[in-house]
């Protein structure tokens, strides 16, 4: 059953075979690249918008029961490592780019919590959710995603304490323009209102995402079925021992979310790049993008900034070194 759910569910093999019977009846070669490059955007496409809208939609309605004000209240009760693990946690309940998570994160540091609380929120939010974790077990499998899932919080919360204890509050900007306050009025929402809401809200994110997504896809399908294999593993294969610190570098200009990240990564992971390297490049394209990190400029001073990216950036080259070394 459990295989079941994997390949057929979640994996939605049985969508790859339909997409190629389809492919044939149009005369498709399935040894072209061409061909395959057609299979890969059209099956990844249709699969990762099946997936994106139905676990949105939980997530969503997950979503509605932790407004800001609400989410406020329950990190007040925190503080040190309890405060920084329910901060990573409640990260994984808003299924954000990083630069929509940063109008909550400044709402939090007007509210006067920990500055490391706020900032295990930031780091966790982007890139570490309920969806995330399903849907990188459709493509890697469960071990995949599940490791994902730890690491992304384990430096989340991890990066949250070391800011907490370096004492920076005094580095974070005087921010006083107006910030968008999500969902604010869902925590009174009764179920109807709640569906209403996880319905609008998906088709907010989905309408958002969807470009990347399409962008995503057209990167992995090129990289799976025209850049040779050898090329790929010369630049972040385990013999190139700056593999992971370049996958971490080359994901800093990328601006998407987790599901447009997704089938880059699985175009890699097919051409046999190592685990860590792929873990390096997912976590830094959804946490360090530079439209976000130009956000947070307004809302940090150049070295609260510049500690927060060092923080980020060593715990996932040192992740993805790590991974190479065990996986």
């Amino acid at each position: 059953m459990f295989d079941f759910i994997m390949q057929q569910v979640l994996g939605m093999k049985w969508l790859s075979e339909l997409v190629w019977q389809l492919l044939l009846r149009f005369g498709a070669d399935t040894g072209s690249p061409l061909w395959g490059s057609l299979h890969f955007f059209l099956y990844d496409t249709i699969k990762i918008t099946i997936l994106l809208v139905s676990l949105i939609f939980l997530i969503s309605y997950i979503q509605s029961y932790f407004p800001p004000a609400r989410t406020r209240r329950i990190l007040t009760g925190f503080t040190g490592i309890k405060g920084a693990i329910i901060a990573a946690l409640l990260g994984t309940v808003t299924p954000f780019c990083s630069c929509s998570s940063i109008p909550i994160f400044i709402g939090f540091t007007r509210a006067g919590l920990p500055l490391g609380m706020t900032f295990s929120f930031l780091i966790s939010s982007p890139m570490v959710d309920i969806a995330s974790m399903l849907m990188l077990m459709s493509f890697f499998g469960s071990e995949f995603a599940i490791a994902y899932v730890v690491v992304g919080l384990v430096l989340a919360v991890s990066g949250g304490l070391l800011i907490n204890a370096l004492g920076m509050e005094r580095y974070l900007a005087l921010y006083n323009d107006p910030i968008r306050e999500f969902y604010s009025e869902s925590e009174y929402f009764n179920q109807p209102q709640r569906i209403d809401y996880a319905i609008n809200d998906t088709k907010i994110i989905v309408k958002n995402v969807f470009p990347y997504v399409l962008v995503g896809v057209g990167i992995g399908a090129f990289l799976h079925n025209w850049v040779p294999q050898e090329w790929i593993l010369a630049v972040l294969g385990d013999k190139n021992v700056w593999g992971v610190l370049l996958a971490t570098l080359i994901g800093v200009p990328i601006y998407a979310d987790i599901f447009g990240t997704l089938p880059i990564a699985e175009a890699l992971y097919l051409a046999s790049v190592p685990v860590g390297t792929i873990l390096a490049l997912m976590m830094s394209i959804t946490t360090l993008s530079l439209p976000s990190l130009i956000m947070l400029s307004k809302v940090m001073t150049p070295r609260l900034l510049g500690t927060f990216i060092g923080i980020v950036v060593g715990g996932i080259v040192f992740i993805g070194y790590f991974f190479n070394m065990i996986w």
